[in-house]
């Protein structure tokens, strides 16, 4: 079988973040293969992503909106439609996003420092179970 792609793909080891449903859903990868018209990337656990996506590549300071042409097990082809492949700018959070971020995050630190404060009063009670 031929080689399909329109242009070849350079390996690569860059971090990547895909992001889906208005960017309501993110999952970290690592890009492996990369080109203008498309990339192969990986994830650390099997994922299951929707076939349109938008690509993050942090180091290079570009977003692009991706279309899944395959999938095997932790990797996903993607192609970048043509319309998409000058496209250079960060994701930019909507307001929305920042506040439920926010909000999970204030959430889980009242989380663990509810734990703290229970493995505090675990050990100060061992250590006086110790003591006597």
């Amino acid at each position: 079988m031929g080689e399909r792609r329109r242009s070849v793909r350079n390996k690569s080891f860059l971090r990547g973040c895909v992001y889906f449903n208005k960017r309501r859903g993110a999952l970290d990868c690592l890009i492996r293969d990369l080109s203008d018209s498309g990339a192969r990337i990986i994830f650390s656990d099997s994922v299951s992503v929707p076939d349109v996506v938008d690509l993050y590549i942090p180091q290079k300071e570009r977003t692009v909106r991706a279309r899944v042409q395959w999938r095997h097990g932790y990797e996903i082809g993607l192609d970048f439609p043509a319309s998409t492949r000058t496209q250079e700018s960060p994701p930019v959070p909507a307001i929305g996003d920042l506040a439920q971020r926010v909000a999970q995050l204030e959430t889980e630190i009242a989380s663990l420092q509810r734990m703290v404060r229970r493995l505090r009063r675990e050990a100060k009670a061992a250590s006086n179970e110790d003591a006597a």
